[in-house]
C-alpha cells in the first residue's frame, strides 16, 4: 500500500523538532510495510514582504527533496503571506504545490493522509478529488481550537477540509467533540502515540540522574522543572515565568524549544534555556528532570506528556483539551490555565511524594503503554486504509 502524507510541518535538518509526531507515525507505518511519501510544501513570499517576516527567508533553506529515516520528503514552494491563516487561507496554493510535486516526481499513492486541517487538509481535499483517491484527515488541536476562529474565511476553510474527508481522525475525544460541534462531522478517536520501545523505562537512580544532568550541563543539586515546546503565550509561558520568580532557589526551570517569548524567559537566573534540541535528546532531558510542566491554554493530545508518563516522570499540566483523558481518575492533579498562583502552589505540592505517589506514576505508565503505543495505533490506521481502498492484499 502507498500512502501520500500531506502536511505543513515535518522534521528536517534545518528544523529537527518541527512536526516530530508526523514523522513518528510515518516511520511506524513504513516499518509495518506501508510505502509513505511526504509532501510538505514550503512557503515563500515576495522579497519586499520577507523584510517584514524573516521566517520566510529561513524556510527557503529547506531542500526540495531529502530522505529522513528512509522516507522521501518533498518540499515544493508555494506563495505565502505573513498572517495568511488569519485572513487568506492558502489551501488552493498549497494544493498546487503538492500537485506539482506529484507530477514532477511521479508519485503514486492509494490513500492521501493529511495532518492538520489548514492548509494541508483543504489541499488534500482538492488533490483527492483530482486523483480520485480517498483522503484521511488527522486533527491535532490548534487546527480545531485556534485557527478556525480567526475569521469567517478560516472557519469555512476548516469545514471544507473536514467535510470532504473520507475519514476524520482526532487525537483526543475532546477534539472529536469540538469538531462535531463546528462541522457536524464526528471524527473517530485515534492518538498517534509514541515509540514505546524508545521511551518506556524506569526512573533513573539518583546517581545516574546526576551524571545525565552533568552531561547536559544542568545543575545536579536543584529541583529541575522541564518544559518542551514553543515559547509562546498560549503555552502558559508568562504564568510559568511568574511562578518561577516566586519559587525559592531550590528550583530551576529548563526550557527546550524556542519562540517569541524567549527573551522574557531569560529575564531571571532560575530559568535555563537549552534551545531546540534533536528529537533523540528529548528522552535525556525528560529523564534528567524532576517534573514536566505544560501550563497551556489549549491542547489536543500533547505527545510530550505521553513520553513523560512512559518514562515515569511526574507531569503538571493544565486541565485543557485532551489532557484530562490522559489523567483519567487523577484529574484533580490538573490546574486551571492562566493561573501562576495555582501553578506555583502545585509545583510545591508535587515535590511532596504523597501528592504524586509511585502508584499514581505507575497508573499513568500502564495507561500510555496500553493506549498510546504508535505501533498498535498504526496497525489500526492501516486497517482503516484497507477499508477505504478495498485492497486487503496490498500489504505483504
Amino acid at each position: 500500500m502507498r500512502v501520500l502524507f500531506i502536511t505543513s510541518i515535518y522534521p528536517s535538518e534545518h528544523k529537527p523538532a518541527a512536526g516530530v509526531f508526523h514523522q513518528t507515525q510515518a516511520d511506524s507505518l513504513q516499518e509495518l510495510g506501508v510505502k509513505v511519501d511526504v509532501v510538505c510544501p514550503v512557503p515563500y513570499t515576495p522579497k519586499f514582504l520577507s523584510v517584514i517576516n524573516k521566517r520566510y527567508q529561513e524556510y527557503l533553506n529547506q531542500p526540495l527533496h531529502y530522505k529522513r529515516a528512509g522516507i522521501d520528503i518533498y518540499r515544493p514552494r508555494f506563495l505565502a503571506y505573513p498572517g495568511q491563516l488569519k485572513w487568506s487561507q492558502p489551501h488552493k496554493r498549497f494544493a498546487k504545490a503538492v500537485d506539482r510535486a506529484i507530477q514532477e516526481r511521479g508519485l503514486e499513492f492509494d490513500v492521501i493522509h493529511a495532518h492538520l486541517a489548514m492548509p494541508a487538509g483543504g489541499a488534500a481535499a482538492i488533490i483527492a478529488q483530482k486523483y480520485k483517491k480517498p483522503y484521511v484527515l488527522t486533527l491535532h488541536g490548534s487546527d480545531v481550537n485556534v485557527y478556525p476562529h480567526y475569521s469567517k474565511g478560516a472557519m469555512e476553510a476548516f469545514q471544507f477540509a473536514v467535510r470532504n474527508a473520507k475519514e476524520v481522525i482526532a487525537v483526543s475525544g475532546a477534539l472529536a467533540k469540538e469538531t462535531e460541534r463546528l462541522t457536524g462531522v464526528r471524527p473517530r478517536v485515534l492518538p498517534i502515540g509514541i515509540d514505546m520501545e524508545r521511551f518506556k523505562g524506569e526512573t533513573l537512580e539518583e546517581e545516574k540522574k546526576r551524571e545525565l544532568r552533568l552531561q547536559l550541563n544542568l545543575p545536579a543539586d536543584k529541583k529541575l522543572l522541564l518544559y518542551i515546546g514553543r515559547l509562546v503565550e498560549e503555552k502558559g509561558m508568562r504564568e510559568l515565568s511568574q511562578a518561577m520568580a516566586e519559587l525559592d532557589d531550590r528550583f530551576r526551570l529548563v526550557l527546550v524549544g524556542d519562540g517569541p517569548l524567549s527573551e522574557l524567559m531569560t529575564s531571571q537566573n532560575k530559568i535555563i534555556q537549552a534551545g531546540v534540541v534533536p528529537n533523540e535528546m528529548v528522552k535525556d532531558y525528560l529523564q534528567a528532570s524532576d517534573i514536566f510542566v505544560l501550563p497551556s491554554y489549549n491542547e489536543g493530545m500533547p505527545t510530550v506528556i505521553i513520553e513523560a508518563m512512559a518514562l515515569r516522570i511526574p507531569v503538571l499540566s493544565s486541565n485543557v483539551g485532551g489532557i484530562p483523558e490522559l489523567f483519567d481518575e487523577f484529574k484533580n492533579l490538573l490546574i486551571a490555565p492562566k493561573s501562576d498562583k495555582q501553578l506555583r502552589e502545585s509545583l510545591l505540592e508535587y515535590m511532596d511524594e504523597e501528592k504524586y505517589p509511585p502508584s499514581t506514576i505507575e497508573f499513568f505508565y500502564q495507561k500510555v503503554t496500553r493506549f498510546y503505543d504508535v505501533t498498535i495505533n498504526s496497525r489500526k490506521l492501516i486497517d482503516l486504509y484497507k477499508s477505504l481502498t478495498n485492497n486487503s492484499n496490498s500489504i505483504r
